[in-house]
């Protein structure tokens, strides 16, 4: 009776407090002032869990808040960061190593937007958050994909859940992606294979990000090959604790990263990690990680219409790219197109036709892709580099 009497209970607060955010559903466009600040991101070192602040000048967010054992540990280090308010808080999905020590965050500092998903979990943790919630009388926001919120001129874009009805809690995870100048984040919580497969159906133009926090703390069930070559980042980041029973990171994953020149970080063996952005140049604990390079091409493989015989590739950048001396690879058949001497406007498309297509560049009168199986495209530029690669 007390089981059945709990569930009554979470569903009755999820229903209100969810009928006082419908109006949530409205597209959010916010002011984006520019402004000087650095951009920091704090992976919190929670063991096994997560917790992210992301603070630009005066105006902070929290993603997550670690196990309920982390609740006074993200309380303190908000403190000792001189933080009393929250622009954003948000609950990924309703496992205790994310919303854990939500209650205590909600308890103890000025919330202006909760942001959770529409999922359900009859636990005492799930329960906890929801009456600090509504205690401070707060409503949740649903995660709707494609709105956009300001922090301090930095902003992010939601990206999951694409759905309302998964298996997985995990599923349910919101994932977003954080811009500050040219530089890009990408958060994922414990978003699985069918969350990524539906974010790359939806918004793969958007996945590119220069920092991947790797989904489910580097489990096999997250970070799939097509999802980790749409993200291509330079550096990944993975929340796990040493001697996990779990096994995190898995060292299929440790492996994939590897292979796609990916620098690994991980709170398990440095602690809590702190990166830093000025829009152009992001900072590993006060280290060097990468600099964004304006003047390199940002060349992708945007389309591969196999049947069609259709290539399209995207300029991403802003800059005007001489294609001359590039190559396309059908790897498969092993059959190259060499570039002429061509102009790709910035942030403009280009596609490449074979058979009977006509486009704006010709490969041939010959169909070149193998439709029975495999047959991935690799773009290089003219010193033999490998741009981008589009499995099929």
């Amino acid at each position: 009776m007390r089981n059945i009497k709990r569930i009554f209970v979470v569903i009755l607060a999820i229903y209100m407090i969810f009928s006082l955010a419908g109006c949530e559903y409205i597209m959010e466009s916010e002011s984006k002032a520019v402004t000087n600040e650095n951009l920091e991101v704090h992976f919190i070192d929670v063991g096994q869990a997560d917790s992210i602040l992301i603070k630009k000048g005066n105006e902070s967010m929290l993603i997550d808040a670690g196990n309920n054992a982390d609740g006074d540990l993200v309380v303190n280090y908000l403190q000792n960061q001189n933080i009393n308010k929250l622009k954003y808080v948000i609950g990924t999905h309703p496992h205790e190593d994310h919303i854990g020590g939500l209650d205590d965050v909600i308890d103890n500092f000025e919330i202006e937007k909760v942001i959770m998903p529409n999922a359900i979990a009859t636990t005492k943790t799930f329960e906890d958050v929801l009456d600090s919630i509504s205690k401070k009388n707060l409503s949740i926001t649903k995660p709707k994909v494609g709105n956009s919120y300001d922090l301090n001129g930095a902003e992010f874009i939601i990206l999951a859940p694409n759905g309302e009805n998964y298996s997985s809690l995990n599923d349910y995870s919101v994932v977003v992606k954080l811009i500050n100048g040219n530089n890009s984040f990408l958060f994922t919580g414990d978003a699985e294979e069918l969350s990524e497969k539906e974010i790359l159906t939806n918004n793969k133009r958007l996945l590119k990000s220069d920092v991947l926090k790797v989904g489910h703390h580097g489990s096999v069930t997250s970070t799939s090959q097509d999802f980790l070559d749409a993200v291509n980042p330079s550096a990944a980041v993975i929340s796990s604790e040493t001697g996990n029973s779990y096994g995190h990171p898995h060292k299929e994953i440790l492996e994939r990263l590897t292979k796609k020149g990916v620098d690994i970080y991980r709170t398990d063996s440095q602690g809590t990690i702190i990166m830093k952005s000025d829009g152009k140049t992001i900072n590993f604990n006060d280290k060097e990680l990468f600099t964004y390079d304006s003047s390199k091409p940002q060349v992708i493989i945007s389309e591969l219409d196999k049947v069609g015989e259709i290539v399209t590739i995207k300029n991403d950048s802003s800059i005007d790219i001489n294609l001359e001396g590039w190559r396309l690879l059908s790897v498969t058949g092993n059959q190259e197109y060499i570039f002429p001497d061509y102009v790709l406007k910035g942030n403009a498309t280009v596609t490449i036709t074979s058979g009977e297509r006509q486009g704006d560049l010709i490969w041939g009168s010959e169909n070149i892709w193998n439709n029975s199986k495999s047959d991935p495209a690799v773009l290089y530029d003219k010193k033999g580099n490998e741009v981008f690669r589009f499995d099929d």
